[in-house]
């Protein structure tokens, strides 16, 4: 009986452990890189058509940067909102007036059209007198920026689309990371105090840690994919080394009161 639970539980583990090469869930992460030094002078272009940097668009202030892929099936037009209500929640810091804000294109086949479809699905679900700058750009200029931000996603063949994480990237004036505000919607409070750190210059200190990846719902099935399937599974073989050490526990008490 026991011999039996033990195997039982080694074919659990080793579940657990089993990774897929190709799934891009495990290139979909966000390195945390305080102080970090962000490009702020490549070039991009904004919903308008218009080039621009993201020195322009700080304009000597902090700088809240949001990865998104402007045509996301999932919950980018959601992370966007989020961020949006946590500063509409808070009267402290006002955007264009204390920081700016930028919904950064990650997907270099997309352009100012895509952008601005963005910015009109996020005006029906927050209408404001406010709104984020969106920007497009080419392949290496985006990357110049993710990569300095330790912002690291994939692309899907299966499901056209990347899979990345929901973050906003807080950086300092002078163009230093300073910190994340993970998750889809950050509170007020959190924004405030990611706001206060990089007014100050200040670098490091990680937010909340909600990593929620952008790649969860899969249109064409109809399923929730990747990241709920894993989660649900690694619960399902947990559940199954509860149950072995309980039947192994039960066992040994019987027998000691035998």
């Amino acid at each position: 009986m026991t011999a039996r639970l033990l195997a039982l539980l080694a074919v659990a583990l080793l579940s657990i452990g089993a990774v897929d090469p190709n799934d891009p869930f495990n290139s979909a992460s966000i390195v945390e890189r305080p102080g970090a030094a962000i490009p702020l002078d490549g070039a991009f272009v904004d919903q308008s058509g218009k080039s621009v940097t993201l020195r322009q668009i700080a304009d000597g202030k902090p700088l809240l940067i949001v990865p998104v892929q402007h045509e996301c099936p999932n919950i980018c037009s959601v992370t966007l909102a989020g961020i949006t209500g946590a500063i509409d929640g808070q009267a402290k810091y006002r955007a264009g007036r204390d920081f700016a804000i930028v919904a950064f294109g990650i997907d270099p086949r997309e352009g100012p059209a895509q952008a601005r479809d963005d910015l009109r699905r996020l005006a029906e679900q927050r209408p404001n007198e406010w709104q984020p700058v969106a920007l497009t750009g080419a392949g290496p200029a985006i990357h110049a920026v993710t990569d300095a931000l330790g912002y690291r996603y994939a692309w899907s063949t299966r499901l056209n689309q990347y899979a990345h994480m929901s973050g906003t990237a807080v950086l300092t004036a002078d163009g230093k990371m300073s910190s994340w505000l993970y998750g889809l919607s950050p509170t007020p409070a959190q924004l405030d105090e990611a706001l206060a750190q990089a007014t100050a210059g200040r670098s490091g200190g990680v937010m909340q840690r909600i990593l929620l990846l952008c790649f969860h719902y899969d249109p064409q099935t109809g399923r929730y994919s990747l990241a709920i399937s894993k989660a649900l599974h690694i619960a399902g073989v947990l559940t199954v080394i509860a149950i072995a050490l309980l039947v192994l526990l039960l066992s040994r008490t019987r027998r000691k009161a035998a």
